[in-house]
């Protein structure tokens, strides 16, 4: 009989080499992928950094109550 040991590495082998056909594509989506978060990241760096769209914080004036109008 099969231990546990020897299972897993026959499941690791059989997975191996069922993956070895998509693991270029595999590797060319992560590359992508790596590749559109690292522009993503500096995107927002350069936007942050020029004072772009950035929300103002809301105004609050102590002692004071605003009403909101709820359509």
């Amino acid at each position: 009989m099969f231990g546990i040991g020897e299972l897993t590495i026959l499941l690791l082998v059989i997975v191996a080499v069922l993956a070895v056909k998509r693991l270029p594509d595999l590797v060319r989506s992560a590359g992508k992928a790596a590749r559109i978060l690292k522009s993503e990241k500096q995107a927002l760096k350069d936007d942050e950094g020029d004072g772009g769209p950035a929300r103002p914080s809301p105004r609050v004036i102590r002692g004071e109550t605003a009403e909101r109008d709820v359509p």
